[in-house]
């Protein structure tokens, strides 16, 4: 059932590597009122989790409604139109059935930030319209500190940056944003606006006033035992140590790192605020669908990792609220599980579409919406390229690609919630392992089928995905 409205519009807001350190998920530090806000407003999923903790391959999941090894795109930089060429992606199927879709900023794959400013790796069929931002932060790249210096990408970086908000790419993503909602507001038609920021991915560049909003001496840094890489299956551990220069970070250093992620945090947090109160003040927020979410979760010290790409809580997490006039609970907060591969199917149900092409996977998170308790997935599933990963309720069950005993992990999150203590060899979980093993292959089984009725080319192993030069 849709929402009263004949064809509500759809505001999908979507960040870059934002974890759930924010006001609405509990977090004591971090300041998020405008995310908060939104929260009260709509429905809060605990429990969501992304289908791939890297930024190429989870968007073009959630666009493409297939998991990763359904349209080929497992690697960071690959298109998935060279996979699946027909593929009808979410803004399509709002394209095919009435509304203008526009992109501004990030919502398929960028190298970021060396992208800014182009179209990065987008699929331009699926979009009327498209804006590029590129601010001051771009411009002034000289002054970010970085732990590699020059290098910012995949690295610790950060700036407490002059200037106001507007000038900066994400204020500009919210400025441009507005300026088309203006525009909507007049032609009366309805739109699917994807608004993507593209922090707070570093380097962690926002306004001064954003870093003095945080006490350093607050910030608490995550530790690991003495001896705990050594309790990892050889990719898990791999996983957690890939970027060198960001291991075993002096206790000051960490600190700034992480106080500079938490200011990001609450610039874009500014950012969707001024979209939001745009969309209020136009008159068009009785009649707009509004998810937020962000493309995978982030580590800031956790399992002495700063990054994403790994199979624990802390890079598959993501955000998630969804509010729908008509629809949603206010201030309502779901328990059961969810993954960003249900965006497309909720989306066209909550508006009433006719039903996505059958090779769409994804469940709607409709019922839930209109009532918490409801739950429609069990368990949820993430993958990275050499491994698969399980959440439920009380457990995280992992399995790596390899050929070797130790190829499992097993967290038992009622007693370990940090997912610290890999149990997979203790026989006091055989019975559990069994059966969370059984309900995994299932997953794997599932979300490598070929997809039904879409033709698809099985990608070389060495194909990295298309390169980009950027000015």
């Amino acid at each position: 059932m849709a929402s009263s409205v004949a064809k509500p519009n759809v505001v999908f807001i979507m960040t870059d590597d934002l974890n759930c350190d924010l006001g609405s998920y509990g977090h004591p530090l971090v300041q998020s009122p405008n995310i908060d806000r939104l929260a009260e407003e709509g429905v809060l999923f605990e429990n969501a989790y992304c289908n791939y903790p890297v930024c190429g391959p989870s968007r073009a999941s959630f666009m493409t409604g297939l998991y990763p090894e359904q349209n080929g795109v497992t690697v960071l930089r690959r298109m998935f139109r060279d996979y699946v060429p027909d593929a009808v992606t979410l803004s399509q199927h709002f394209m095919a059935n009435g509304y203008t879709a526009a992109r501004v900023g990030k919502i398929y794959h960028y190298d970021n930030p060396r992208g800014i400013g182009t179209d990065g790796h987008d699929d331009p069929a699926s979009w009327d319209t498209k804006i590029n931002p590129r601010g001051r932060d771009k411009e002034e790249e000289e002054k970010i500190f970085s732990l590699r210096p020059g290098s910012f990408g995949a690295t610790l970086s950060w700036l407490a940056a002059e200037g106001e908000d507007e000038e900066q790419t994400d204020g500009i993503v919210a400025t441009e944003s507005i300026r088309l909602l203006r525009q909507y507001a007049v032609a009366e038609e309805p739109f699917f606006l994807a608004v993507g920021f593209y922090k707070p991915h570093t380097p962690y560049v926002a306004p001064k006033k954003y870093f003095d909003l945080y006490d350093l001496s607050e910030i608490t840094v995550p530790r690991i035992p003495e001896g705990y890489l050594d309790t990892l299956p050889e990719p898990a551990r791999k996983s957690v140590t890939a970027f060198k220069p960001q291991i075993d970070l002096p206790e000051e250093m960490a600190r700034k790192a992480i106080h500079a992620y938490y200011a990001t945090i609450s610039f874009v947090d500014a950012q969707i605020g001024r979209v939001m109160d745009a969309l209020e003040d136009l008159g068009l927020k009785e009649d707009a669908i509004v998810l937020f979410s962000s493309d995978h979760g982030y580590h800031m010290g956790e399992h002495g990792h700063y990054q994403k790409n790994t199979l624990f809580e802390n890079a598959d997490r993501v955000p998630l609220i969804i509010s729908a006039p008509g629809v949603t609970q206010s201030g309502g907060r779901a328990q059961g599980f969810a993954e960003m591969i249900d965006f497309y199917r909720t989306l066209s149900d909550l508006v009433g579409l006719p039903p996505p092409p059958d090779y769409v996977k994804g469940i709607s998170l409709q019922p839930v919406l209109r009532d918490v308790s409801n739950t429609v997935r069990s368990n949820a599933f993430t993958q990275l390229i050499n491994g698969y990963t399980l959440r439920t309720d009380n457990f995280r069950i992992t399995q790596w690609k390899i050929d070797d005993p130790d190829n499992l992990e097993l967290y038992d999150r009622r007693r370990d919630p940090e997912e610290m203590r890999n149990v997979a060899r203790n026989l006091e979980y055989k019975q559990e392992l069994e059966y969370l093993l059984k309900a995994l292959k299932g997953r794997i089984a599932d979300a490598t089928a070929r997809p039904i009725g879409l033709d698809f080319t099985l990608p070389d192993s060495s194909d990295r995905g298309v390169q980009k030069t950027y000015d």
